[in-house]
């Protein structure tokens, strides 16, 4: 995937819920696909060619940010596009001050966080049936 084809843009939590549901709970409603305190949360969309592609949300208390919701479309996963988000990410929570950054990560995607420095830390755990890591990176 060429970066320069796209764009990363802020953007409201309504914005995410379309994309939200489409790749993470299309079995739910778009109400349903909310998370408590996502108007506190700062949203991350990346576009290709003018449509919304994948969409990250962060939550940041004190100097710990927390990466939540993040979802790429189907036909355009394993194409960069995670990691051009991530990137992004992290500079601006370096930018913000922000000391620790970590997720819940499904233990497929764990290589991708991986290559930001994140390590997996305690038991496996699930959500549904999906195998699930808590990922970390400490920034100095």
């Amino acid at each position: 995937m060429s970066q320069e084809l796209l764009t990363i843009r802020k953007m409201d939590a309504e914005m995410t819920l379309p994309l939200r549901q489409q790749v993470l709970w299309p079995d739910k409603t778009l109400e349903e696909c909310r998370v408590e305190d996502d108007d506190l949360g700062e949203h991350y969309g990346v576009y290709q060619q003018g449509i919304l592609v994948c969409v990250a949300s962060i939550f940041i208390q004190q100097d710990v940010a927390r990466l939540r919701k993040f979802a790429t479309l189907a036909a355009y996963q394993r194409q960069g596009i995670g990691q051009f988000v991530l990137s992004r990410i992290i500079e601006d929570l370096q930018a913000a001050g922000v000391k620790v950054f970590w997720c819940d990560a499904r233990e497929s995607a764990g290589t991708l966080y991986q290559r930001f420095g994140m390590t997996a830390s305690g038991e496996r755990f699930y959500k549904g049936d999906i195998p699930y890591r808590r990922m970390s990176v400490s920034f100095k």
